[in-house]
């Protein structure tokens, strides 16, 4: 008799590729994709992290091959044999368990009497699709943060400057001009960057993780381009973790 996984804990990863997108809920290949989102890894390096059988990893990575979700090359070091790496789009995962509780009607009564500011209105049903969705178990981080990407690399050419501090200061402008919150650079190596009245998270619920991926995405993108060279995002603080600022540490991928 096959032992089912409770709903409640079960996590389905979804992936698009060109044929369509693709609900993975095996264990297995979840742990597979988590491993590869950080980047390629030989059949060895598979088999020995994810501590399952040859055989087993081998069935798997053929499968999400034919699917168009993971792609192979050759391994420059051994002919013989292949690296594995994540060819579709990452969409985020859905869940069982749900991070919110309560009455959303009492989320969004507190933005109706914003007496007609557009720009609330705009905040109050961004917030309120977003609270809908991790209610009903969704995370949508991964479309956001590539949403953030895309808007990062084109923010870079308005705010980019040689010097670091001047960039540093065009940002803060930026956030401080379009509503995004304060920015303040706390420090430069390696540079943490402080958010507060942030408008991606300060009125979403207590989820107990960082909930600024679209920030996340922006940072990435224009400190990348600005060194010339891959840089990574880590969010410490958020107003969904009890914090009262959001921060972000920001530094070369090695």
């Amino acid at each position: 008799m096959v032992k089912r996984e409770p709903l409640k804990d079960m996590q389905i990863e979804l992936f698009a590729t060109s044929e369509g997108i693709y609900a993975i809920n095996s264990p297995v290949r979840v742990k597979i994709l988590s491993m590869l989102r950080k980047g390629e890894l030989s059949f060895d390096q598979l088999v020995s992290l994810s501590e399952k059988a040859k055989s087993t990893v081998s069935v798997h990575l053929r499968r999400m091959v034919n699917e168009g979700i993971i792609g192979s090359k050759t391994d420059p070091q051994d002919a013989r044999k292949k690296i594995f790496f994540i060819k579709s789009e990452y969409l985020g995962k859905l869940s069982g368990k749900k991070d919110v509780t309560g009455n959303i009607e009492e989320f969004v009564s507190s933005y109706v009497d914003s007496e007609g500011d557009p720009y609330e209105f705009f905040r109050l049903i961004f917030h309120t699709i977003r609270v809908s969705l991790i209610r009903q178990g969704i995370d949508i981080d991964p479309i956001l943060y590539e949403a953030g990407v895309k808007v990062g690399e084109t923010l870079y050419n308005k705010v980019k400057d040689p010097d670091i501090n001047k960039l540093a200061e065009n940002i803060a402008m930026f956030w401080e001009t379009h509503n995004l919150g304060h920015v303040e650079v706390k420090q430069l190596d390696p540079l943490i960057i402080d958010v507060s009245d942030c408008f991606e998270c300060q009125s979403l619920p207590p989820i107990g993780r960082p909930a600024c991926a679209f920030d996340s995405g922006i940072l990435k993108a224009v400190f990348s381009a600005h060194f010339q060279e891959e840089f990574v995002v880590n969010e410490t603080k958020c107003y969904t973790m009890g914090d009262n600022q959001c921060s972000f540490t920001i530094k070369n991928k090695e």
